[in-house]
């Protein structure tokens, strides 16, 4: 299908609601955070189809130029989802739903239903992603991959039963041969819509720093998961946008022996599975890390340029000691440790042609001891009040380095690096833990607003290092002195 006179700051749920007529589709917060406007992206890698659940409300139309895109109506129409197995092809014949919509309609996981379309298209994206590969929907995957999908009324035990029985279910899978024939037949579109002028999706690291030196008014979108919602909420227009998702060399995660380079355009799901890939550890914070389709949306690169004070990435890049590396046409690149990248709220060093294009991420020490935690109202898909990353090198009882990163207690994320200098050349013992922590709790002097006061900020600054202190020699940190802190961990 092709569409014209789109304007750049178009969204996706617009012009599916509202140019094409899908209202299946629905309308719901307008910021990424319900999900019952999840659609799900198909997308060839490597000679493979990827599958990707994303917000369609907060995702620009001309973003998925060139994509395969399924809506909750193609489930039951898309010739392209064809029954699968041996049943007899009458049987087969007679199957009107998807196996996402069936275990939702057998376990009863509707009741208003307006919520329903959003969760049976992430449903779909992990019946593709997982039961066409045979692997099991675990309660705690269902749990993870849901969390970006909020209900009302129906509840989620239904719902999470639903994903469970989706494999018992008479299989149907997507005809990915035909579905990467129809793609590559669309690339040539794709190219055409790269010299848009009003959006601008080049597709190299030369083309796009031409273009931003060309353009330096243009807005610049990655996923488009903060930009988004300044055109939905702030009801902000551009007519003008660069777009960096297209540029190749932005979207490869570089293993090299001494670091990870991480292209500003990765997703932060495929971003965060390189990095747990080296610290598993790090997992279970990456999963609260909004939702599933946000982090489908959401690029690594676009979280740490945007700044925001209280985005979750910079403060564990900043304890994991990385480095961005900021390109132009005109002076190349140029490489700063990240908590140098900011100058103030949401304002940063880089020149009006200047892109973020990677981040280089150091190999871990074999001394280091990681944390990272992540404290907010809610457990899954919420902002963080406070998040705060500790990661120390520990040799013969002595603290050897220390690189703390903070986020929610200062107007940018912010390197602790006075509670680092108190640790740093002392005795690991519960003495120094108690010493840095209050340090670390007169360092930053952080605001009161909606998700915690000032001196909540500071009370948990202190009680997490304890709480790492505590979790280093083995111990459960129940022992700390507020449970509420506890709870909201």
């Amino acid at each position: 299908m092709a569409l014209g006179n789109v304007p750049p700051d178009r969204t996706l749920l617009e012009v599916l609601r509202e140019d094409l007529g899908n209202t299946g589709t629905k309308e719901g917060c307008g910021e990424g955070d319900c999900g019952a406007c999840t659609v799900v992206l198909g997308e060839e890698r490597g000679g493979q189809l990827h599958y990707s659940a994303v917000n369609s409300c907060i995702r620009l139309a001309h973003s998925v130029n060139g994509m395969a895109l399924w809506t909750v109506e193609d489930l039951a129409e898309d010739p392209l989802i064809q029954p699968v197995g041996d049943a007899p092809a009458a049987a087969r014949q007679a199957i009107t739903l998807h196996p996402a919509q069936e275990a939702m309609v057998q376990c009863h996981g509707s009741q208003c239903g307006f919520c329903t379309p959003g969760f049976v298209m992430s449903l779909f994206g992990m019946y593709q992603n997982h039961v066409c590969h045979g692997q099991p929907i675990t309660r705690e995957l269902a749990q993870e991959e849901l969390s970006g999908n909020l209900c009302r009324c129906t509840g989620y035990r239904p719902i999470l039963d639903a994903a469970q029985q989706m494999a018992s279910l008479p299989g149907m899978a997507v005809n990915e041969s035909e579905v990467l024939q129809k793609l590559k037949l669309l690339r040539h579109g794709a190219l055409a819509h790269a010299a848009d002028s009003a959006y601008i999706a080049p597709s190299t690291l030369p083309d796009l720093l031409a273009a931003r030196a060309a353009h330096p008014g243009a807005q610049v979108v990655a996923g488009c998961t903060d930009v988004g919602l300044w055109v939905t909420k702030q009801h902000k227009q551009y007519t003008q946008v660069l777009d960096v998702t297209r540029a190749a060399e932005l979207r490869q995660v570089a293993q090299h022996p001494d670091a990870i380079h991480i292209g500003a355009a990765v997703t932060l799901t495929d971003a965060f599975a390189a990095l747990t890939a080296q610290w598993p550890q790090l997992h279970r914070f990456a999963t609260r890390f909004a939702g599933l389709p946000v982090r489908n949306s959401g690029t690594l690169g676009g979280n740490v340029a945007n700044g925001s004070p209280i985005g979750d990435s910079m403060p564990l890049l900043i304890a994991l000691r990385a480095q961005v590396v900021l390109a132009s046409q005109a002076r190349g690149e140029r490489q700063l440790p990240l908590e140098d990248l900011y100058t103030g709220y949401r304002q940063n060093v880089m020149a009006a042609d200047e892109l973020l294009v990677r981040i280089v991420v150091p190999r871990p020490s074999a001394q280091e001891q990681l944390r990272a935690y992540k404290i907010s109202k809610r457990f899954d898909d919420d902002i963080s009040a406070v998040c705060l990353v500790l990661n120390l090198d520990i040799a013969g009882g002595t603290v050897q380095r220390a690189s703390i990163g903070a986020g929610g207690v200062a107007a940018t994320p912010a390197r602790a690096r006075q509670t680092e200098a108190a640790l740093t050349g002392q005795p690991w013992t519960e003495a120094t833990a108690q010493s840095a922590a209050a340090v670390l709790q007169a360092e930053f002097s952080p605001i009161s607003d909606m998700r915690a006061s000032g001196a909540y900020r500071r009370q948990v600054l202190g009680s997490l290092l304890q709480r790492y202190w505590l979790e280093n020699q083995g111990q459960p940190s129940v022992n700390l002195d507020t449970l509420t802190l506890e709870a909201a961990v």
